[in-house]
């Protein structure tokens, strides 16, 4: 059966709605050569339409944390792509259904694409985007309906890829190509000083304004977690020091490990030395920790115990004062399936409004749900003069009794 041509004026790309979710991922995965629909972090998707007929499907998400060819052309340093790579968008997926497979079609849906992606992904997650990047296999495509479309190639990769933290060489070389959202977006990208209209994770908390050391500091409430390490060999003296740098850190707006470390090289001397940091013996500097050893501590270290005494901490800091709010929201840990483990960690967390602080966490059990670990976690909160905020699901009447026994409201 031979296709009839598509009047291209006619084509119109909008985001699937959510019934359209199911018959877009399995197209996906029946027809594109990665065989996957699975998008990482902020991700959005499209169809490309001619009245009814689907023409073709585009999948968006979170840009590649590093690439080479990419980084040199924004200029950025690293201190600045931890806190910007979140204003990129990567095309990672594009498929042209066999209804579309037409002269001039696939760079005619990458335009109309890109014209509303900023204000769409501004509505979605609240910040916008100033840059789109893809990476086009060498050996399959040449790039050309991106290149039709206005973008530019910038070279090519190494030929690594990484997962669960780690890079590997998979030897397939791709083709780099962006193109600008932003007229200015290399500019805007380099900026040492966040722009006002930005989400505050990409400004980030000031955590270095936060009590971290001295009486009543964090530094003195996770002295009361156990050090998981073995005492021989260790280069840092206390792991509650270690902690400190870890939150701290993430509530600066640091989400991977490799973030977390190089903020770490930006810590003032000063309070290195208050957290009893190593010195080098021969520059008399502190020594500060690697990515590898941070690793290590976070994984080792007991959550529970962690949570509890740094939500314990930040109530006596009045972060959680009364006329204040908190979201009660359950998530599933992404790459948390052990080798003992059927299913995916399972968290329901308790997060201030104002401030955007996890002021408690409680882990779900196997073989349960988030209502019952829900009303354990409220049941060790202060909420006198709180309002809380929670699912639909939540709606039960034991739930409700156990908040309003706190004294506090929901909605």
């Amino acid at each position: 059966m031979v296709n009839r041509a598509v009047d291209l004026r006619r084509v119109a790309v909008r985001p699937i709605r959510a019934d359209e979710r199911e018959t877009f991922d399995r197209l996906l995965i029946e027809e594109h050569y990665l065989k996957s629909s699975v998008l990482v972090g902020e991700a959005l998707r499209y169809v490309a339409t001619d009245g009814p007929r689907w023409l073709a499907l585009l999948g968006w998400s979170t840009a590649a944390l590093k690439c080479g060819v990419r980084d040199r052309w924004i200029g950025w340093p690293d201190r600045l792509q931890w806190r910007r790579l979140r204003l990129i968008a990567n095309n990672s997926r594009f498929l042209v259904l066999p209804a579309g497979r037409q002269p001039n079609l696939a760079s005619r849906v990458l335009g109309l694409n890109c014209r509303r992606l900023v204000a769409d992904w501004q509505a979605a997650f609240g910040h916008p985007i100033l840059l789109a990047e893809t990476f086009v296999e060498r050996d399959r495509f040449r790039g050309t309906c991106y290149r039709a479309a206005g973008w530019t190639m910038l070279g090519e990769t190494r030929g690594f890829g990484r997962s669960a933290g780690k890079y590997y060489k998979h030897g397939v070389h791709k083709r780099v190509l962006v193109k600008p959202l932003h007229r200015d977006c290399q500019a805007l990208l380099c900026d040492p000083d966040p722009h006002p209209e930005w989400s505050r994770q990409e400004q980030g908390m000031d955590s270095l304004s936060l009590q971290l050391v001295g009486p009543g500091s964090l530094y003195e409430a996770l002295k009361q977690v156990a050090d998981p390490r073995k005492r021989r060999g260790c280069s840092y003296r206390e792991s509650s020091g270690l902690l400190v740098l870890v939150i701290a850190a993430v509530l600066a707006g640091r989400q991977s490990y490799a973030a977390i470390a190089q903020w770490v090289q930006d810590v003032p001397e000063d309070l290195l030395r208050a957290l009893h940091c190593t010195r080098n013996a021969r520059t008399g500097r502190c020594r500060r920790p690697s990515e590898p050893t941070l690793r290590r501590m976070i994984s080792s270290v007991n959550a529970e115990e962690v949570d509890r005494e740094f939500a314990r901490w930040a109530r006596e800091q009045g972060v959680q004062l009364p006329g204040n709010a908190i979201a009660i929201d359950g998530k599933a840990l992404r790459g948390s399936h052990g080798a003992d483990r059927q299913q995916q960690v399972h968290l329901v967390s308790a997060l201030t409004h104002r401030e955007g602080v996890v002021i408690a966490q409680q882990q779900v059990k196997d073989k349960s749900n988030e209502i019952p670990a829900v009303r354990d976690m409220v049941a060790e909160l202060d909420l006198e003069g709180v309002t809380v905020t929670i699912d639909a699901m939540h709606t039960q009447t034991a739930t409700a009794e156990t908040i309003a026994k706190k004294k506090a409201s929901t909605s």
